[in-house]
């Protein structure tokens, strides 16, 4: 990068952290340190949601997803705005009567400690993976522009968000976000005006949009039927979507203490609502537009020098190394390909059904280079990623963003993972501090206490803050070689949300189901679906990740349902 980039980025960040901790000032106690003392608008609700959930993963991941795969990950996200709307109904009333920290108090009010317990524990150990890998997410770029070892760019980027999370707390984070947004919103676009703009000049934006329809990455709404029927191993179709999505959502949302720490800082019941449902309408076009930068990068690099692969970090390593002279000679095949791709789309306007044919060919031609260029990197025993999906976006802003523009859009990942990461670590510490500490350490349910003990677990918020980045920092460190980050965290919730789901909705619309039945419901499907997880992963059988929410949810209501009828039965038995 160059010196004015340096200059843009160190300034971006210094400012977005100092005006954080301007804002943080705040009350020395849990409701100010981890809800803000419930005072927030609606907007500021919609924005820390929105940065809460678009990660540095999003921008770094999702565009190198639609690269390779097309524009199908957005059905992933058709069953949110339904979503939202029975979060409002009925999680968003109840948790704002009951004045609770977390989701999981809520549970104890309708069933047992225990049950409170294990949700609360199935959240912190989802959650406390999940953040590890969105650190590890910007460590890329550090160690992409700054060549170091992922290792230290993992401690680097780690450290400066411990810091800036124990220091601020949720007030810190709701404030950032809203200008963490508004600058990433001005970067993406600027990004997909300058795919365009460096595009050929007899081409425009709607042609590079029916280029990459010919490339097949237009396959925005996907039905998951062929010739034999439904695909169930296919991750990203219309009703994977809705509803695997709907139920991944409502899980996100409704159960997992990221997110309900959002709203839960809301001054009002209404104020929660709107910024809920407001995310509804805004999330699925801001991730289609985030989706199709990716596709217009696709477009791109069909018509100029794409690279074999997208990490220049592995490949000077390579070329380091004594299989350089392999290493350039699949790098000269790769630019013949290269060159004859662009021969081909000389002519794609006059016979589009040829030239699709023909760059199909072309493209299976360079995935194969591609995996020739990976085996060399494994034959080596480099360490690092060897997987480039992540690194398209940031290739491309690196090599082809004018001096300034780098500067910036490199902040703008930085920021979206402080925002997100700095939400995830503030609900860790909380759950902890409530549903832990307070809960089994002070022998009381409720956490607000006098003064004194108010400023001391305060204090031991941010111990607690502090630990869970700790710990994610050493998960960041055995994220390496994980393939797509975005895929990669979406899977990680799908383990562990539908079970938690599942309980809330038993406290919701089943009654008549007590706390022993809904616990060991909950044990047992969670066994159930990490069964069917690994046995999907091994090819026994066949599933997309998204069904494994389902799974979850019906299993906990099915098995929990069965076990207070066996129970009920028992009683009547014994009792008469």
């Amino acid at each position: 990068m160059s010196i004015l980039d340096w200059i843009v980025l160190i300034v971006t960040l210094l400012s977005i952290i100092i005006y954080g901790l301007y804002k943080s000032r705040t009350k020395k106690s849990l409701e100010g340190y981890f809800l803000s003392s419930r005072n927030m608008p609606w907007y500021l609700i919609l924005l820390s949601i929105m940065g809460t959930q678009a990660s540095a993963i999003t921008f770094l991941s999702a565009p190198g997803q639609a690269f390779t795969d097309g524009m199908r990950f957005v059905q992933y996200y058709l069953g949110l705005p339904i979503a939202m709307i029975i979060l409002s109904i009925t999680f968003v009333p109840i948790f704002n009567k009951l004045k609770v920290f977390t989701a999981y108090e809520f549970l104890e009010h309708r069933f047992d400690i225990k049950t409170r317990t294990f949700t609360s524990a199935l959240f912190l150990l989802s959650r406390g993976l999940s953040t590890g890998i969105s650190i590890y997410a910007p460590s890329i770029i550090l160690s992409s522009l700054l060549g170091w070892d992922i290792f230290w760019t993992n401690i680097v980027m780690g450290g400066l968000l411990i810091i800036y999370t124990v220091s601020g707390g949720a007030k810190a984070v709701a404030y950032t976000q809203q200008i963490q947004l508004i600058i990433i919103f001005i970067g993406i676009f600027i990004t997909a005006y300058w795919v365009v703009h460096l595009l050929p000049k007899e081409l425009g934006f709607v042609d590079a949009l029916k280029i990459s329809g010919i490339g097949g990455k237009m396959n925005v709404i996907t039905t998951g039927f062929s010739a034999k029927g439904f695909d169930w191993k296919d991750k990203y179709n219309i009703i994977s979507g809705i509803v695997g999505g709907f139920f991944l959502a409502l899980s996100y949302f409704g159960t997992d203490q990221s997110q309900v720490g959002r709203y839960l800082t809301a001054k009002s019941d209404r104020e929660s609502k709107l910024g809920l449902l407001m995310n509804g309408l805004v999330k699925v076009p801001m991730q289609f537009f985030i989706l199709l930068i990716g596709v217009l990068l696709f477009s791109f690099y069909q018509l100029k020098e794409q690279p074999i692969f997208f990490n220049s970090v592995q490949q000077q390593q390579l070329f380091n190394s004594n299989k350089k002279a392999e290493a350039i000679k699949l790098e000269n095949q790769f630019h013949i390909l290269n060159q004859e791709k662009k021969e081909v789309l000389k002519n794609w306007k006059q016979n589009q059904q040829t030239v699709k044919l023909q760059l199909q060919q072309l493209n299976d031609e360079t995935y194969e280079l591609k995996n020739k260029y990976k085996a060399l990197i494994k034959q080596v025993g480099m360490k690092g990623d060897d997987n480039d999906t992540n690194y398209i976006f940031i290739r491309f802003v690196v090599d082809y963003l004018p001096k300034g523009l780098v500067g910036l859009l490199i902040a703008i990942i930085f920021l979206a993972a402080w925002g997100s990461i700095a939400a995830a670590l503030n609900s860790l510490a909380s759950c902890t501090v409530v549903d832990f500490y307070c809960r089994f350490k002070k022998k009381h349910v409720h956490p607000i206490q006098s003064d004194e003990e108010e400023i001391k677990k305060y204090h031991v918020s941010r111990y607690a803050t502090f630990a869970w980045g700790i710990f994610s920092v050493i998960v960041a460190e055995l994220s390496t070689g994980m393939g797509s980050l975005i895929e990669v965290v979406n899977i990680m919730g799908s383990l562990f949300y539908g079970v938690m789901l599942g309980i809330f909705l038993v406290a919701f619309y089943f009654k008549s189901i007590k706390a022993d039945a809904v616990f060991y419901a909950a044990v047992v499907s969670e066994i159930v679906v990490i069964i069917v997880f690994f046995l999907d992963k091994y090819n026994v059988i066949g599933m997309g990740f998204l069904w494994l929410n389902v799974i979850g949810v019906m299993a906990v209501i099915g098995i929990s349902f069965t076990l207070q009828l066996f129970q009920s039965f028992r009683y009547k038995i014994i009792k008469g």
